[in-house]
């Protein structure tokens, strides 16, 4: 499983470090661009396995995300 976010996205940090401590066997990198221009600055997004996933803040992304490795 990839998860990828974007340097410029918003709350990212917070994510990052959470899943990266929680789940270290999985492939989750801050990349320069995802190809998701202006939506990665205005609110937290990521994509998993190339499927975008937005939040209304952080906490809501990182929950989104934990959904989304559990279907795997």
């Amino acid at each position: 499983m990839k998860i990828r976010f974007c340097e410029h996205t918003k709350g990212k940090g917070k994510v990052y470090r959470r899943l990266k401590e929680e789940f270290p066997e999985l492939n989750i990198k801050v990349k320069e661009c995802i190809k998701q221009c202006s939506l990665c600055r205005e609110t937290p997004m990521a994509t998993v396995d190339k499927v975008k996933i937005v939040g209304r803040d952080s906490d809501d992304l990182y929950e989104k995300i934990i959904k989304a490795i559990n279907k795997c």
